[in-house]
């Protein structure tokens, strides 16, 4: 049986200190040093399920929402007070919430790097998390985190821009005034159609270059060109699965975000685990047995 709970500092004060250490190679790495373009194969909505399927029974064995309520949780805590006693932030509570996404598959590279281990017989405790930092993961992974701050930084320029243009520029008097103004004005309605238009183009986007991208640059050396561009090759290959897995992500995040952001730490980890289940389904080197 695995050793699933402990004490996530001490299992990761070691490996965190080796990653540090490995970020000047890591550097190095951002582009494809290996350039061997993996298959891509055909999935269907079977696939999916199968995926969450595991990440599921991985959630289960390894408890990950601990490790979130205790690295995740405080901050979302912090932003859900700035919100709370800063009306003039509330045009942008959804926007950020909504942009989290975005972030997700950078924050999700430990649970890549568990999984990877189970599916592989081994011992895993959550110290293996952070061996995802090793050298060749963390230059490519540094420039996906960059990529994907500016994709939020955009969405949520775009979302105050909205905002203005349909609502105004206008301070909300409260976090309750501003919520009220959005469902009963035309202009509130009209912030909502446009704001979940731009925001579908940019979770798209999001989709389409990094749900193989991530979980492939923690698994091998290959470089940040080579995963994006069979990221987005298989998305063209699979559009339908591709599409119903982003609605899956869509709404799972949704309902984690409802109780305070609390499910979060739930949802998370699941489609963490998930998506490494997916990538493995979809992606195999050549010469290499299939999973």
């Amino acid at each position: 049986m695995p050793k699933t709970i402990g004490n996530p500092l001490s299992f990761g004060i070691g490996a965190l200190g080796q990653g540090a250490r490995s970020v000047e190679h890591g550097i190095e790495t951002i582009g494809s040093h290996d350039l061997t373009m993996p298959v891509v194969r055909k999935i269907t909505l079977a696939d999916l399920r199968i995926a969450l399927r595991r990440g599921v029974a991985d959630f289960a064995a390894f408890r990950t929402d601990v490790m979130f309520l205790v690295i995740a949780y405080p901050i979302v805590g912090l932003l859900i007070a700035g919100f709370a006693f800063n009306a003039a932030l509330a045009p942008l509570l959804f926007p950020m919430a909504a942009g989290f996404a975005i972030l997700g598959p950078v924050a999700c590279v430990g649970l890549y790097e568990m999984s990877k281990r189970r599916e592989m017989g081994l011992a895993v405790t959550w110290g293996d998390a952070f061996y995802a930092a090793r050298s060749h993961v963390v230059g490519p992974m540094l420039t996906l985190a960059l990529y994907l701050v500016l994709l939020f930084t955009v969405w949520v320029f775009f979302a105050d821009m909205i905002h203005e243009a349909t609502m105004g520029a206008a301070v909300p008097a409260s976090l309750t005034a501003f919520a009220t103004d959005v469902f009963t004005t035309s202009g509130g309605w009209q912030m909502i159609v446009i704001g979940m238009a731009v925001g579908f183009v940019f979770a798209l986007v999001t989709l389409v270059t990094t749900f193989v991208a991530a979980p492939m640059l923690a698994d091998r050396p290959v470089g940040m060109p080579v995963a994006i561009a069979t990221s987005i090759r298989a998305a063209r290959e699979n559009p339908v699965p591709v599409l119903v897995w982003g609605l899956i992500v869509a709404v799972l995040l949704a309902l984690g975000s409802i109780p305070m952001f609390l499910g979060l730490v739930v949802v998370l980890p699941i489609l963490g685990h998930a998506t490494w289940h997916l990538y493995q389904r979809l992606v195999f080197w050549p010469g290499e047995a299939q999973a």
